[in-house]
Formats: C-alpha cells, structure tokens, sequence
C-alpha cells in the first residue's frame, strides 16, 4: 500500500520536528518546510496528499498561501488542515473561507492531529475511490444498455451499501473530541456489558454515577466558551487522576460526566467513590493565568435484574443528580425509585396542563381585597385555578412552578388577564360601581414579552374596561431579573394609568434602591410576615418598618394572609391600608362574587337614603 505523502508547513522547526516524527512513527510520508516560499517548491515537485499549514509565517502567511493553492486547478484539491494559536471565531471562519479543511487550535494534543489527518486522508480515498466507481459505474451502463432495469438496482444497492459504511464509521467514533474520554455511546454499550453480567451471574455488582458541574453556564457566559472547554478538559483529567484504573470515566457531553464501577460497586465502595469525585472539586483549577472555582452534583444508580436497558440507569442517576442539586448541590445522592414515579406524575401533570389550556379546565377565582380603616371592599384579586377532570383541584403550589418551568404561565397568564377584566367590567355593568379595581399577577416572562404592553392594550380595549381600574401584580424578583427593560414596560403602564403593585414585597431581593426607580403605587406585605406577628405590638417583625417606607415614598399597603381578629387590629393600629386574607373571604368563583356585590349596593343604597 503507498505511504500518504504529508507536507508540514511550519517556521517553528520546534512543531515540525514534533510533527514529523510523530506522523512518521505513524507510517506516513512528511515532508517539511520552514516558509510558504519553501512550500510552493516542494509542491511543484510532487504535490502531496496532505497539507498540515501554520498560519503566522513571515513573508507568506498560512492564509495568502491556501488562497494560492487552491486558485490553481492542479493543487485545487489537496486539503489543508489550519494549525494556529488563533483561537478568534473570526480567524477559524476565514480559514475555511480560503479553503481550508480543518482546523486544530495550538497547543494541539497529538491524539488530534493524528484523528483529523486520518479523517482528512480517508476523505480523499473515500473521493477517489467514488471517483474510480463511478467510472466504473458508467462503464458498465454503457456496457449493459439492454439491462438498464438491473444496472439501476445494483447502482441503488451500491449505494446503499456506501451509506451502510458510513454509517458503521460514524459508531466507530467513540472518544469525545475534546477531553479523550469515552463517549455516550461508548458508555452505554460498556453499561450494556454490565447488565449483560449481571444477568449472567446475580452476584455481579456495579453502579453507575452521573456527575453534573454546578452552575458551570456561569463559566461559560463569564470567561468564554474557550475556557470552559479548558475547564471540561482539566475535569476530566483530574476525574481520571482520582479515579481507579479499571473505572470506565466517560464524558457524555457539555458538563456531563458518567463512571461505571464494576469491578468493586458494593455500596461502601459507591460512597467512596462519589466522595473522591466530590473531593476533586474541593482545589481551584488553573486556567489562562486565573483561579476557577466549580463544584459538582452526583447521582448515583445501583445496577440490579429489574433493569434491562442501560439508558434506564443513566435516566435514574440523571434523576438522582438532579436531586442532589435540589437538596443543596456539592453532594451526591443515590436514585430512589420514587424518584422516578415523582417524575412520571409531573410529566404526566405537565401533558394535561397542556391540554388544559384548550379545553377550558382553568378557572378563576377572587379574593375580595377590603379597606381596613373602613372594611369596605375595594377591590379583587384574580387567582387561577385548575380543575383537572380526574384528580379535582389541583393546587397552584404544583401546576405553577411546571407553568414556570415550561414557560405555559406566559399563555396561562395573558387568559387570567383577559378573564379577570372581563370579568370586572361585567361586574361593573351589573352594580354601576367604578371604584373596584382588579389586581393581576404578572409573571417574569410574561414581563419579558417585547409585546407586553401591546397586549394588554389589546385586552383592554375588547373588554372596555378603564385602565384605572387595572392592578398588575409583581414580584421584587421578576423586576430585577431584567431591571432595565422592566422600567420601560413600567413606565409604559403608568402613563396608561395602570396601577403597578410589588408582591410577596421583603421575600426577594429586600432591596429598598430600586422603589425609587419604578412607578409602584402599592407594596403587598407577604404572609409570612403577617403570620409572625405576635400578639403585643412589640412583637410586630417588619410589617411597621414596612408599612412606614411604603406611606413615607407615598404608596399605600396591602397585607395578604389576613387570619385573625388579632392580626387586623395589629394592622389597623399600623394604618395599613387595605388587606386580604381568609379573615374577610377565601377565594371565591365568579358566581358567587355577584351576590355579594349586589348585598354591598343594596346597602350603599341603604346609606344614601337615611342620610336624606
């Protein structure tokens, strides 16, 4: 078989000794030159099958020289594999702009270079052998006209088979490109194995460990994907450092690792195990000059006979890492199976949240909010509910945070809009009443939507309620997660004459700054505050602290959880404005917020004729 003829353009003899030797002990043919110059030479003699290219060269950059070289027809085809320290996005882009075939950043691992000149030449044989078959191929058409049915179905089965060959070259990549450890698939069919094993002979043991780096996205959006690629690969040597010779350590991809225990997997062995992992985490890691602190989360699943499919134990570890991180992060936890039937329930529960949307199973209930001076009522606050068909009423304490999570509570939250003034302009068609107000939670992403405002507009105007009698609810959290474009949209409601309420206010960023930056005419005291108070006024927590920032930048106060008579009058001593709570009234359906507010008009009516 002829030896691939290799040419090495480099002016650092330092790379190209390296390289040729390397590639030599590989089998291949090199050839070397110091310069483009040098290069063009050697190629008028004998142009190679390869072409390893430097790019910052003096006279000549690697650039100008693959320009060169594929302008002419007789060197068009030689591909160039770029070796730079260029790391620039830009850089790699004009590499391939000029022709290059691929790219490997300096300092490039040997393992690399060697995999992508083997891919590069297996290229060109794969080119020339089409080439040569559809020579062949034409021959034989031209050959056997009178058969052309039959040609066609040995053209289609060739083809066929080429795919077939591909694809078998495809699974034969096992390693990941970047730290060298083993890949999913790789992994898998070791887990495979070990099933195989286990059901060979019951007294076989093994564990599968899942490990997660914890807010390693932070890395990445911080200091660059560059480092976080440098972080993976110091993971994975350091994983592999820790870990024993005959564990299989695999990295399944972004910050995913995995590791099969086999030879010794009972439990204590297990711990162990996952606490060294955890432990390779404890010292920073050395990176382009700095310091990176990162921590893990682990999950771990113990191979047993109920499983029969290697991605069911992935699944489970997954599931138990997920917990970790849940309970804490920096820890490890071993899968439960309840685990798995939680998670089952809340897939399920977010299918039917799904359809619950288009088949009208959310309803809207309203909790009366009443002036506490007076104990009049002022107004409503709008919260969504879930009928579900099989399981009843289905907490808001479960279904939001999926609607959260899924990003549902978007739609969820523009149907409460459109329902809750609807719903208050009938009521104020039915008692001629133009003093209530409706309060509606806004959720982040719904204050996220570019379009928010002309939402809103939209709804108003179908449903002909004023603006004034609009009372968008926030939380301190969902403003100052984008804090810059909050005020605009904030800004925009204020001039609709929309009033603006901060939520659940002392339970998110306790920041008293940004008051002054947003148009907030009311503060909600959380519940939890509400619930603390004892029974002596000196027993009050933040609630008189609260109530005196809020009268003192002119909002007024609504207290929510509202319990008991003690609480009230705590309150009403504090010259808090308004309030809600089971105390006054539970939620209640639309149906049976009419009566009530019929009784209220038949009394103001009451009221106005005495006074005459």
């Amino acid at each position: 078989m002829t030896r691939a003829d290799i040419l090495v353009v480099d002016d650092t003899p330092q790379n190209l000794r390296l390289l040729s030797n390397i590639l030599t002990k590989e089998g291949y043919l090199v050839r070397q030159a110091l310069s483009g110059k040098m290069a063009m030479t050697a190629i008028q003699a004998v142009p190679p099958d390869l072409i390893l290219l430097d790019i910052m060269m003096p006279e000549m950059d690697g650039y100008s020289f693959c320009q060169t070289l594929k302008a002419k027809a007789e060197t068009a085809a030689i591909p160039v594999i770029f070796l730079s320290a260029l790391t620039d996005g830009s850089d790699k882009a004009k590499a391939f702009a000029v022709g290059g075939a691929d790219y490997i950043s300096k300092p490039f691992q040997l393992e690399e270079v060697l995999a992508r000149v083997r891919n590069q030449l297996a290229l060109v044989a794969a080119e020339t052998q089409n080439q040569q078959l559809s020579a062949h191929l034409e021959d034989r058409v031209k050959e056997r006209t009178r058969q052309l049915e039959i040609a066609n179905r040995e053209l289609y089965r060739e083809i066929l088979e080429r795919k077939m060959l591909q694809s078998q070259l495809l699974e034969q990549a096992t390693h990941d490109a970047l730290t060298g450890l083993p890949n999913r698939a790789f992994f898998i069919d070791r887990t495979r194995q070990a099933l195989s094993a286990m059901q060979a002979d019951a007294n076989a043991q093994f564990a599968v460990l899942f490990l997660d780096c914890d807010r390693f996205k932070v890395v990445n959006d911080s200091l660059g994907h560059f480092i976080g690629d440098q972080l993976l690969v110091a993971i994975a040597c350091r994983l592999k450092e820790t870990l024993h010779p005959t564990v299989t350590l695999a990295r399944l991809g972004g910050d995913e690792f995995t590791v099969l225990l086999t030879e010794t997997a009972d439990s204590t062995s297990v711990i162990q195990t996952a606490n060294q992992m955890l432990a390779a985490f404890t010292q920073p890691f050395q990176l382009e000059g700095r310091a990176v602190f990162i921590t893990a989360s682990i999950g771990v699943a113990i191979g047993n006979v109920k499983y029969s499919q290697p991605e069911h134990l992935l699944r489970d570890a997954d599931m138990a890492m997920y917990s970790a991180k849940a309970s804490g992060k920096e820890r490890y936890q071993v899968f439960d199976p309840i685990l798995h039937q939680n998670a089952l329930k809340r897939l399920q529960l977010e299918i039917d949240l799904r359809k619950a949307l288009y088949q009208q199973e959310l309803i809207v209930h309203y909790q009366p909010i009443m002036a506490i001076p007076t104990g009049d009522l002022v107004g409503f606050e709008a919260l969504v509910r879930w009928l579900h068909p099989q399981q009843g009423l289905v907490s808001p304490g479960v279904f939001i945070p999926i609607a959260e999570e899924t990003g549902l509570i978007a739609q969820i939250g523009h149907w409460v809009l459109r329902q809750s003034c609807q719903q208050m302009r009938q009521w104020q068609d039915e008692t001629t009443d133009r003093s209530l107000t409706m309060s509606v939670n806004l959720s982040a992403r719904q204050l996220a939507q570019a379009d928010l405002v002309e939402q809103i507009d939209q709804i108003l105007a179908e449903t002909q309620l004023d603006p004034q009698y609009l009372k968008l609810e926030l939380t301190e959290s969902a403003i100052m997660d984008n804090a810059q474009a909050a005020e605009s949209v904030l800004q925009a409601l204020r001039k609709r004459q929309i009033q603006l309420s901060i939520d659940d206010f002392g339970t998110g960023y306790s920041s008293l700054s940004y008051l002054h930056s947003f148009p907030v005419n009311t503060l909600k005291i959380d519940r939890s505050f509400i619930q603390q108070m004892g029974e002596h006024s000196d027993d009050l927590g933040l609630v008189p602290l609260i109530i005196n920032i809020a009268h003192k930048m002119g909002m007024t106060v609504t207290a929510e959880g509202i319990e008991t008579q003690n609480q009230l009058n705590h309150l009403r001593a504090l010259n808090c404005d308004f309030g809600q709570g089971f105390f006054f009234f539970k939620p209640l359906e639309a149906d049976k917020i009419s009566p009530l507010l019929t009784s209220i008009a038949h009394h103001a009516e009451s009221d106005v004729k005495t006074a005459q």
